[in-house]
């Protein structure tokens, strides 16, 4: 070979040997891998089982969700209980997720069922979380996470519905309990705190004030009103949230039921005797 071919060779090899590495350089990367969840995929707290789209049409359906309510999903995974929430109720809806690719899977997700705006997601840990706003709150936890959770959610404001699938809250019992093929959905509201000694005053043409002692556990209700030296105890007492029922046979024998709302320390509303009188009434705690 003569040298001015073996020169030109050289440099050949040369500037090939230079262009390689740029050609590498500027090849396009691969595309990341696309995350698809798995049943029974490992979490912070729990292992990822979606629900059924009947038990989360329950759910949101025996929570009486609509468009006021801000429900929030405890644990919600790939996003379906906060998008049926905003899809089929025009809630506004949150969920609060540990792993941070159900977070991004469960915003495409949304996206795509055209309810990105009203259904959002939290990265973060579902005991760390505030969810003190919630009107209505989901979960599918265990049990052991939802007695973690109760002391925060029975300080919630009395009214808040707690839905869960699954499963209960042991000793507060559920006010109702749906079985969707097999599955079980709770609801629970939250009761106003009435546990104490109140001061009855009956208005109307025959007003009266009278001691009264409530006795509470979680919605369940006893208690009594002082008439004389005698103590007569409360018929069909009943809380629902901030709302309270009961029903009282004074010592003339005359029955007045009654119907009113907690707010704090106060109560108030109205009666309706069995001798067809009515008049309102209020009670303040002592």
């Amino acid at each position: 070979m003569t040298a001015p071919l073996l020169s030109r060779c050289v440099a050949a090899l040369a500037a090939l040997l230079v262009a390689c590495p740029a050609a590498y350089a500027q090849a396009p990367a691969a595309p990341a891998e696309k995350f698809e969840p798995h049943v029974g995929q490992a979490g912070k707290d729990v292992i990822w089982v979606p629900t059924p789209d009947e038990v989360v049409e329950r759910m949101l359906r025996m929570a009486q969700v609509t468009a006021k309510d801000l429900v929030i999903d405890l644990g919600s995974g790939d996003g379906k209980i906060t998008i049926a929430a905003a899809r089929l109720f025009g809630a506004r809806a949150m969920g609060v997720e540990y792993n941070p690719d159900m977070v991004k899977l469960s915003q495409r997700n949304a996206q795509a069922a055209g309810v990105a705006g009203k259904a959002t997601f939290a990265h973060g840990d579902i005991f760390q979380t505030d969810f003190s706003k919630a009107t209505v709150l989901t979960m599918y936890l265990l049990p052991g996470l939802n007695l973690k959770l109760r002391p925060t959610i029975l300080s919630m404001r009395p009214g808040t519905r707690v839905a869960s699938h699954s499963f209960n809250m042991d000793d507060w019992e559920p006010d109702e309990v749906s079985s969707i093929d097999g599955r079980s959905a709770y609801l629970w509201i939250v009761p106003a705190t009435v546990a104490g000694t109140w001061a009855l005053d009956l208005q109307g043409a025959a007003p009266r004030k009278l001691p009264m002692s409530l006795d509470q556990r979680y919605q369940k209700v006893t208690g009594s009103v002082t008439l004389g030296m005698m103590q007569a105890g409360l018929r069909e007492p009943q809380l629902t949230g901030s709302q309270i029922r009961f029903a009282l046979v004074d010592d003339k024998s005359v029955r007045r039921d009654f119907t009113g709302t907690v707010t704090g320390a106060r109560m108030e509303g109205s009666y309706r005797a069995d001798n067809g009188t009515e008049g309102r009434w209020s009670a303040a705690k002592r």
